[in-house]
């Protein structure tokens, strides 16, 4: 009988924590959202094994480590010529209010505490404001994401002919990088993870001791095994990054709105709830917590940086040829940090800025302003002119945004690295106000930027 010439496994269990809500689509909508997240057997979200080992794969193939064969870790199919992976990755499963993971058919999963409100996941609403200041042409949609602070269980096992592990560590690196997101909208605000627990063990399947236990593991990710031994996790350096961080305080109400009213007012504020994780692990839904989408910063941001690409290249309102300004996905600098999509040309770039959307647990005080508009011959209120907006008093809290940049993105270019930071320089002098209704006051922040190049 031949042997296999695999005789070494390398095995790693891993419980992470969504820190930003999660988008992980199943490619389905329904009559309340565009777009559903996957969810598993039980009806609970989970995170696909090739969702995560295609991230995996994207980032090592942008490191290029010399040491790591891609086709060989990955495997890969050129025709008749391929060969199969040497990684497996399983699916993240959901942990229920006790911190036990839900694998497999279970009719009682949803009688959990923390997990009969997954039935109602939060829609967040999405629109596309042009330079105009109004929706792009098809830019308003919704979707269904999972709370931030929902925790998931994966493993992930690697065959190998030798006791060497260079490339296992390497991936369970990346895992545990900064720059790691999973699912949909990782550059607008969704999918940033930490991981809270990591298992490890490397067997030698030579060995008869080590092959029992390695014939004793479940698949099953809710079955517990005696091989595992708790490994201090340690997240890896953001290499060819840099990272700006904002330090702002409103300098007083600021509103980044619902898109829906409610008895009080006709504009309210986006709020959402998140789950929270106390030191015995046991975990819980919060109440509604203020809610700053990275969106609504990403889009004020790429305007601004637009106009400051057109002002340091000299192109001005009222010029032409050369000269005439560009805006939009036509802006070098929009293209070169936030991306853009050409229809026309079937052409998708993604960005080389990473957000995170911001949900505090600082307690806020809700205000409704009165607005009226006055017509100015009879001194009366227009008919129809009267609302109400239901707005955040924010003063004295501070607020901190963080933004990963792409390195590559500034090269070849210095201009692109200068407008985005005099963009981020306006936010922070209060002359970039975010969220809705800028023009009447609301949104204003003052702080400062700091950046750390990795």
């Amino acid at each position: 009988m031949k042997t296999s010439e695999y005789t070494h496994r390398f095995l790693a269990r891993l419980i992470i924590e969504a820190t930003t809500p999660l988008a992980v689509g199943s490619g389905e909508k329904d009559i309340l959202t565009d777009a559903l997240v996957a969810t598993d057997v039980n009806g609970l979200p989970y995170i696909p094994g090739t969702a995560i080992a295609g991230v995996v794969r994207h980032m090592i193939e942008e490191v290029k480590p010399t040491e790591f064969d891609i086709k060989q870790i990955f495997g890969y199919q050129d025709k008749r010529d391929g060969r199969g992976s040497e990684i497996i990755f399983t699916e993240a499963k959901i942990l229920n209010s006790e911190g036990k993971v839900v694998d497999g058919m279970n009719l009682k999963a949803k009688e959990d505490s923390l997990l009969k409100l997954y039935d109602e996941l939060p829609i967040r609403q999405h629109v596309r404001i042009n330079d105009k200041g109004v929706s792009a042409n098809h830019g308003k949609f919704d979707e269904q994401v999972v709370f931030a602070g929902t925790r998931f269980c994966f493993e992930l096992e690697m065959v190998a002919k030798s006791e060497t592990i260079e490339n296992f560590n390497h991936i369970l690196a990346q895992i545990q990088s900064k720059q790691f997101r999973i699912g949909g909208g990782t550059r607008s605000g969704f999918g940033e993870i930490e991981v809270k627990e990591l298992y490890t063990r490397h067997l030698d399947l030579t060995e008869p001791n080590e092959l029992d236990l390695y014939l004793k593991k479940s698949s099953n990710l809710s079955e517990s095994w005696d091989g595992w031994e708790k490994t201090e996790a340690k997240p890896s350096a953001t290499q060819g990054w840099t990272e700006y961080k904002l330090t702002l305080t409103p300098d007083d109400f600021f509103l980044f709105g619902s898109g829906f009213g409610d008895d009080e007012a006709d504009m309210t504020p986006v709020k959402e709830r998140k789950v929270v994780w106390d030191d015995d692990f046991h975990g819980h839904l919060s109440e509604e917590l203020v809610l700053i989408p990275a969106t609504s910063v990403k889009g004020a941001l790429a305007h601004r940086t637009a106009f400051h690409y057109n002002r340091l290249k000299e192109r001005f309102a009222g010029y032409t040829g050369d000269k005439e300004p560009k805006v939009g996905n036509e802006n070098e600098a929009v293209q070169a940090l936030f991306g853009y999509e050409k229809q026309e040309e079937k052409k998708q770039v993604r960005g080389n800025l990473i957000f995170s959307d911001i949900i505090e647990n600082k307690a806020f005080e809700d205000k409704i302003l009165n607005h009226v508009s006055i017509d100015r011959f009879t001194g009366g209120a227009i008919d129809g002119a009267l609302f109400q907006e239901k707005v955040t008093y924010g003063k004295g809290k501070t607020f901190e945004f963080r933004i990963l940049a792409n390195n590559k993105a500034f090269e070849g270019d210095e201009n692109v690295q200068k407008a985005f930071e005099a963009a981020l320089s306006d936010v922070c002098n209060g002359m970039l106000p975010l969220g809705g209704g800028v023009n009447r006051g609301n949104g204003v922040f003052t702080g400062s930027l700091t950046k750390k190049e990795k």
